[in-house]
């Protein structure tokens, strides 16, 4: 197949599954299960298709990660290490390819409208947000196919928000925490 397309020009992982619940109830074959798909499907498809990729002298790949990388989604701790895992490899794989001509690409999608988020065996999230559509996703991507970006934000003003975190971690997690406690609260009031 790759010989009689040329090889691959562009690699998109978009490999995903949520596993969405508190820490507490995690268990560390689930972790493991949400690894493999999330993280080590997509860097065991990048490692067999880059050889020929190095040969060429080109390619792109896209790592499709999450905003969870960056700003750790409560409730979503397995899902949100496997993708800031895959952002890691990301990163590291970037450098280590600079001058080779295979340029990598990091996605990090804010709550697009998916079946991520109604799969089964996972915790109704709490979305204080409104779905993207998919389109919006799309756009972004090819956007920075486009500028030859590094990594893109979807949409573009969760960049800002994970940039506020990094000056005070510890002030971002207590604003999570307290939100989640009154959303927890406005809930039980409700029942």
């Amino acid at each position: 197949m790759l010989d009689a397309f040329g090889g691959i020009d562009l690699l998109v992982n978009n490999a995903g599954i949520p596993k969405r619940r508190h820490v507490t109830a995690l268990d560390i074959d689930t972790v493991t299960a949400v690894m493999h798909v999330n993280y080590l499907s997509p860097m065991r498809l990048t490692l067999d298709l880059l050889p020929q990729m190095l040969a060429r002298g080109s390619g792109t790949i896209v790592n499709i990660s999450s905003i969870a990388a960056k700003l750790s989604a409560p409730g979503e701790a397995a899902y949100d290490a496997s993708k800031a895992a895959l952002t890691a490899f990301s990163e590291a794989m970037a450098v280590d390819l600079w001058e080779t001509g295979i340029k990598v690409m990091v996605v990090y999608p804010g709550v697009i409208d998916t079946d991520l988020f109604t799969m089964p065996d996972n915790d109704v999230p709490d979305l204080p947000i409104q779905a993207e559509p998919v389109s919006v996703a799309v756009d972004a991507i090819l956007a920075g196919l486009d500028a030859g970006a590094a990594q893109v934000y979807v949409p573009e003003w969760f960049h800002g928000i994970a940039a506020s975190k990094e000056k005070d971690v510890g002030a971002f997690l207590e604003g999570t925490a307290t939100y989640m406690r009154d959303q927890k609260q406005k809930q039980s009031q409700k029942t």
